[in-house]
This record gives structure tokens, sequence and C-alpha cells, in this order.
């Protein structure tokens, strides 16, 4: 039998993946871009999504295995997986398109369903929106950063 953390875990890497299609010509755009003079915790970018997908994955788990099945559970876990589709489409939309406004929406919109997901998944379990926290307190600094960015590269709003 297939254990839900397996299951989470598969769609959490093959999203990932999907959303990781993304031209050189697009990096390239993206790392021409000027940034706040404030943003030195650049590197660490890539590591702090990372924890933040482990928690969020451990998360689902958690309201999985509270109620596994039940109607409230899969709507549940549509929420975990739209959070995820549009925290995943950032940056290849964003690249795609070369617009760091679109890149802003998409942050705004992953904020504020991280906040419906949270509020949702207390009525289940505690330790699941425990887990839910570095997301919601990342993302608004990540969305707010975008924003900064526009402003300084005007031409690629």
């Amino acid at each position: 039998m297939i254990k839900s953390w397996m299951v989470v875990g598969i769609v959490v890497f093959v999203v990932g993946l999907a959303a990781n299609l993304i031209a050189p010509s697009d990096i390239q755009w993206f790392n021409r871009l000027q940034r706040p003079r404030w943003l030195v915790f650049e590197r660490a970018i890539p590591l702090i999504w990372t924890v933040i997908f482990i928690c969020g994955a451990w998360s689902a788990v958690i309201v999985w295995e509270q109620a596994p099945g039940t109607q409230d559970t899969w709507l549940r876990m549509g929420l975990y997986l739209l959070l995820e589709i549009v925290t995943m489409s950032y940056t290849s939309v964003m690249c795609k398109l070369r617009s760091l406004k679109v890149g802003t929406i998409i942050g705004g919109t992953g904020a504020i369903l991280s906040v419906f997901l949270a509020l949702s998944v207390l009525q289940v379990s505690e330790s699941a929106v425990l887990l839910l926290i570095p997301y919601i307190l990342w993302s608004p600094i990540g969305t707010y950063t975008t924003w900064a960015m526009m402003h300084l590269n005007p031409a690629d709003v």
C-alpha cells in the first residue's frame, strides 16, 4: 500500500520538476535584473524554499492522515496542490512573460492562498498549521522583493 507521505512527495516532486522547465534565455533575463541593495539573502532563497516545501508537504501528510478519503480532506489536498502550482509557476511564468508585475501578482496570490489554506487546516490540526507558518511569513517577503524590483527595472514591469 502506498503511504500518504509517498504520494505527497511524488506530487511535490512532479509539480516542481514541471515548473522548472525554463529556457536559458529566460533565466538570463532574470539574472540581469537590478536587485534592491537590501537583498543580501538571495543565495539562501533556494534553501529557504526547500525548507518551506518540506514543511508544506509534512503539513499535507498530517492533514491527509487525520481523515483520509473524506471530501474535506480531498478539498484541502486540492488547496495544497493549488498553492504549490501557484508557487512553482512564479519563476517560470514571470520569466517566460518577462514581467515582474506578473511575478508580483503570482506571489501575492500565493500569500493569500496560504492564509486560506491555514485557516482551513486549523480545523484539522494545529501542527499542520504551524508547518504552514514559514510559507505565510516568507511569501510576502518574496512578493515585496519582486515588487521592489519592478521599481528598479521599469522596462521589465
